[in-house]
């Protein structure tokens, strides 16, 4: 069994064991939490919905963040994706959500926000959050997949 499919099988057995329903948020990604996750017969036990915010004003829309977050933090950012998640935790019938924000490049890296820096936030509606900023490498399908799986794992951690 490929890697991602058997950590996402495992996080959706921990997922129903504790009665917890799944939300994603995602930017760089496109969606590739939600898919690792619907890729598991079954998942539609624990997980409600998946938001794919790729530009600015979807992330204002459909997850409520603001502006003056994206201004001052850029879309590639901590208090970003903790806005991200706390929205879509807000706007979903989840009680556990994770939403990740980053670089995935060739191009679009700065000195300070280099390609293949990935912020991440998780929270669930019982006020536990973490927020952190990771640095992968590879090309562009190499950083994505490597904030999927990172994205999984620490749900997986969270959770045993």
């Amino acid at each position: 069994m490929e890697k991602t499919t058997k950590l996402s099988a495992d996080l959706g057995a921990l997922l129903a064991k504790y009665g917890h329903v799944l939300t994603t948020a995602e930017s760089c990604t496109g969606g590739g939490v939600a898919t690792a996750i619907t890729d598991i017969a079954g998942s539609s036990g624990w997980l409600d919905r998946a938001f794919v915010t790729y530009s600015n004003e979807a992330k204002m829309e459909m997850l409520g963040v603001r502006v003056e977050t994206l201004e001052e933090h850029g879309a590639v950012s901590e208090p970003v994706v903790l806005e991200m998640v706390q929205g879509a935790l807000q706007h979903s019938n989840a009680t556990i959500g994770v939403s990740i924000s980053g670089v995935a490049g060739p191009g679009g890296g700065t000195d300070e926000k280099p390609v293949g820096t990935v912020c991440f936030a998780f929270a669930d509606k019982h006020d536990w959050f973490f927020v952190e900023t990771m640095h992968f490498s590879g090309d562009r399908a190499e950083v994505r997949q490597q904030a999927v799986m990172h994205a999984l794992t620490r749900l997986h951690q969270h959770l045993i």
